[in-house]
C-alpha cells in the first residue's frame, strides 16, 4: 500500500464515524422504535442498500470458495438465495410489516407465547452472530498493517460497536449508503484492471482446473442440496425481518427486496469473474485472500486503496448490522422479555434500549471468541445452519397458517438431532448413512410438525 491508499483508506474509516454519528439525538437513544427500527421510516433507497449490502460479509469466504471450486461458489450462495428471498417478499414480507412487530422472536411470542419467543432468541441470537465476518475482517487487517491477528479482531470489534451504541439502526442504514456504493465501485475496478491485466504479452495465463466450471464443483449432489436448504435461512434472516419492520410501508418492503435480488445478481457476476481472473492469474495463491492478492497483482496506487476500502465497505456493513441484530435480540428478545411483567396493563418497551446497548457488549465478547474458535467462514456457515435452521423454519411458516400450536418440541427435537448426527462423525469419522446433519434435523421438525398439526 501507498500513503495515498492508506489516505483514502483513512478517509473511508472517518466517513463511516462521521456517519455513524450523524443526526444521533438523546430521543433516538431512548425511543425504541427510533433506536431499533430507525422510526419505522425506512424508505426504499435506504432498504436496498442495506439490504444488499448487508448480504456479502463473508466475501473474502465467497473468494475462497471460487478460488477453489468455482462456479459452485454461484450455484450454493447464489441461485437458492435468489429463490427464498423472492419468495419472502411475496409471501412474508407484506405480512410482517402489518403485523407491527419489531423482530422475529417477536413474531415467534405472539404467536406461540414467551416460551417459544424466549427459544427462538436464543437462536436468532447464536445464527445472527457477526463472528465469520468479523473473522474476515480481522485476516484482512493482520494482512495489510501486519498487526497480531487477535488484536485485529478486537479492533474491529470496538469500531463496529461504537456508532451503533449511539446511532442504533439509523447508523446502519447511513453508513450502508456510502457502502453500498464502494463495494460495486471497487469490484469493478479490480474486474477492469484484471481485464486489462490478463491482455498483456507478459502475463502468465494459467489453466483453468477441469472442475472449475463445473456447476458441483467436485462436490457431492447432497453437499450441494445441503446448501440449498440452508438457504431457507432467508426466511428466518433477522436481517430480512427488521428492515421489513421498519419499512415506510409494506409495498416499499417488497418492491426492495425485488430490486435488491437483481443486484445480488450483479455483485455475485462481479465476485465470480474477479475470483476466475485470480485463478488464471496467480499460482498458488492463499484461498481466503485470492481477492486481495488479485489486487495486489492488477491495481495500481490509489485505485488499490479505493479495493480495500470496498472490501472494508462489505465486511463492515455486515459486521454492524448483525451486531445490532444481536445485541436486540439478547437485550430486548432475551432479557426484557424474561424481566417483563406480563401482567401490567401497559409496557414500557423504551426500558429495553439500556439492554439492547448491553447485548452490544455482550455480542462482540461472543463473537471474538467464536472467530477464534473456527477459523474458516464457510465452516462457521455451514455448521450452525445445519443445526440450528431447522428447528425454526417449520415453526415460522406455521407461524402463518393462523393455528395456535405448540411448538417447542418442534423447535427442540431436530437441534438435539443435528447435534448428535454430528457427534456421531466426531467419533466414527462419517455421518450415519453419509447423510448430512441438516437432513435428519428438517425431517424431525416435519414429522413433529405435523404430528402437533393433525393433534390440534
Amino acid at each position: 500500500m501507498s500513503y495515498l491508499d492508506i489516505i483514502i483508506v483513512l478517509l473511508y474509516f472517518s466517513g463511516l464515524m462521521l456517519l455513524g454519528f450523524y443526526k444521533t439525538t438523546s430521543k433516538i437513544q431512548t425511543d425504541h422504535k427510533g433506536y431499533l427500527l430507525a422510526g419505522r421510516k425506512l424508505s426504499l433507497p435506504g432498504f436496498i442498500a442495506s439490504l444488499v449490502a448487508t448480504w456479502y460479509g463473508g466475501i473474502l469466504g465467497i473468494g475462497e470458495n471460487v478460488y477453489l471450486y468455482g462456479l459452485q461458489t454461484w450455484i450454493i450462495f447464489g441461485i437458492p438465495y435468489y429463490f427464498f428471498a423472492l419468495l419472502f417478499a411475496l409471501f412474508f414480507a407484506g405480512k410482517i410489516k402489518d403485523s407491527n412487530t419489531i423482530s422475529l422472536p417477536d413474531h415467534f411470542y405472539n404467536h406461540y407465547g414467551k416460551n417459544a419467543g424466549i427459544l427462538s432468541a436464543i437462536y436468532i441470537f447464536i445464527l445472527s452472530s457477526p463472528a465469520p465476518y468479523i473473522l474476515s475482517l480481522g485476516f484482512l487487517i493482520q494482512h495489510f498493517s501486519g498487526l497480531p491477528y487477535e488484536f485485529s479482531l478486537l479492533t474491529v470489534s470496538i469500531i463496529s460497536i461504537c456508532y451503533l451504541w449511539k446511532g442504533g439502526l439509523s447508523a446502519v442504514i447511513r453508513t450502508d449508503y456510502m457502502q453500498f456504493i464502494l463495494m460495486f465501485a471497487g469490484f469493478v475496478l479490480l474486474l477492469f484492471f484484471s481485464h486489462l491485466h490478463s491482455n498483456q504479452t507478459e502475463s502468465t495465463i494459467l489453466p483453468l482446473p477441469d472442475n472449475f466450471l463445473h456447476p458441483t464443483g467436485g462436490a457431492t449432489f447432497q453437499y450441494i442440496l445441503t446448501w440449498f436448504f440452508i438457504a431457507l435461512w432467508t426466511f428466518v434472516d433477522p436481517g430480512f425481518y427488521q428492515r421489513c419492520s421498519a419499512a415506510t410501508s409494506k409495498k416499499t418492503a417488497q418492491k426492495g427486496i425485488f430490486i435488491s435480488i437483481l443486484f445480488w445478481i450483479l455483485f455475485d457476476g462481479l465476485t465470480f469473474l474477479t475470483g476466475m481472473y485470480a485463478k488464471l492469474l496467480i499460482v498458488d495463491a492463499q484461498p481466503v485472500l485470492a481477492y486481495i492478492q488479485l489486487a495486489e497483482l492488477v491495481l495500481p496506487s490509489v485505485v488499490l486503496g479505493i479495493f480495500i476500502a470496498a472490501l472494508l465497505s462489505v465486511i463492515m456493513s455486515t459486521i454492524d448490522s448483525y451486531t445490532f441484530i444481536s445485541a436486540t435480540t439478547f437485550g430486548r428478545d432475551i432479557l426484557w422479555r424474561v424481566q417483563m411483567n406480563p401482567q401490567k396493563k401497559s409496557i414500557d418497551e423504551d426500558q429495553a434500549v439500556p439492554l439492547v446497548k448491553k447485548g452490544l457488549i455482550v455480542t462482540g465478547m461472543i463473537s471474538l471468541m467464536l472467530a477464534l474458535s473456527m477459523p474458516s467462514v464457510v465452516k462457521i456457515w455451514y455448521t450452525l445452519g445445519s443445526v440450528l435452521v431447522p428447528g425454526l423454519i417449520v415453526p415460522f411458516v406455521f407461524s402463518f397458517l393462523n393455528k395456535k400450536l405448540n411448538v417447542i418440541t418442534m423447535m427442540v427435537s431436530p437441534i438435539i438431532v443435528s447435534i448428535l448426527w454430528i457427534l456421531i462423525k466426531n467419533i466414527f469419522g462419517n455421518y450415519p448413512l453419509n447423510i448430512e446433519p441438516f437432513y435428519p434435523g428438517i425431517a424431525t421438525s416435519i414429522i413433529f410438525g405435523i404430528f402437533v398439526w393433525l393433534k390440534k
